[in-house]
């Protein structure tokens, strides 16, 4: 596939996570008057969001649709080192398209609140304890990914998108009340960069992509056949 495509699938795939994710966040702000979070609903959305997008842009791309996925790939050699930036790159820009979009068209009094969805440390949570909660999710995340996405043949590359989506889900609704439970540093750069809100900002990379680093190595080291 020529890059160029993989790099759209990836923008478009990264947009969409994105979009629905904070928008849903916005969206409950409304139902809610107010930065209530309806937890399973949030995470009902953003999991639904990556089975779709994953199943989607796999075929084109890989479906990484998050850094966290690519720097696991790329420590592994599973991508050359251009490739992953580009494809971080693109991620990035995803990420940043679609808040943009949500910031054009949601009332500033809408978004404003929630800071266009983007995660927020509990009360008196910390960024130690948050760092690590983030790489314990995103480890799950990049873990079932590469388990079922990459390697084998047969019908674990067709359940890639429903696992990871459900990963992701599980994961909304055990760390969402502690670090909203982002696993995706362009989930979290696009909205904090149109709100300008960038409280903590740090945990959302060094956690997810720690957990992603480690999951990405013992997925590979269990990929290795007995006796290498």
């Amino acid at each position: 596939m020529r890059l160029s495509s993989r790099l759209l699938a990836e923008f478009i795939g990264t947009f969409a996570i994105v979009f629905v994710g904070a928008g849903a966040i916005c969206a409950d702000s409304v139902l809610h008057a107010g930065p209530a979070v309806d937890l399973l609903g949030i995470a009902v959305a953003q999991g639904l969001a990556y089975v779709a997008m994953v199943s989607a842009m796999g075929p084109v791309s890989g479906g990484h649709l998050n850094p966290a996925i690519t720097i696991g790939f790329w420590v592994t050699r599973r991508l050359p080192t251009l490739d992953a930036v580009l494809y971080s790159a693109v991620q990035l820009a995803g990420g940043i398209a679609a808040a943009r979009l949500l910031e054009f068209v949601l009332p500033e009094s809408i978004w404003r609140v929630v800071s266009l969805g983007t995660p927020e440390l509990a009360p008196e949570f910390t960024r130690a304890p948050a760092m690590a909660i983030e790489a314990v999710l995103t480890f799950f995340v990049v873990m079932v990914f590469f388990l079922t996405a990459s390697n084998f043949s047969g019908s674990f590359p067709k359940v890639a998108g429903l696992a990871t989506g459900v990963a992701v889900t599980m994961g909304i609704l055990t760390g969402g009340p502690f670090t909203g439970a982002a696993m995706n540093p362009a989930r979290v750069f696009g909205p904090a960069l149109i709100s300008h809100h960038w409280a903590n900002h740090g945990v959302y990379w060094v956690g997810p992509l720690l957990g992603a680093v480690v999951a990405a190595w013992i997925a590979d080291w269990l990929f290795t056949p007995i006796g290498e």
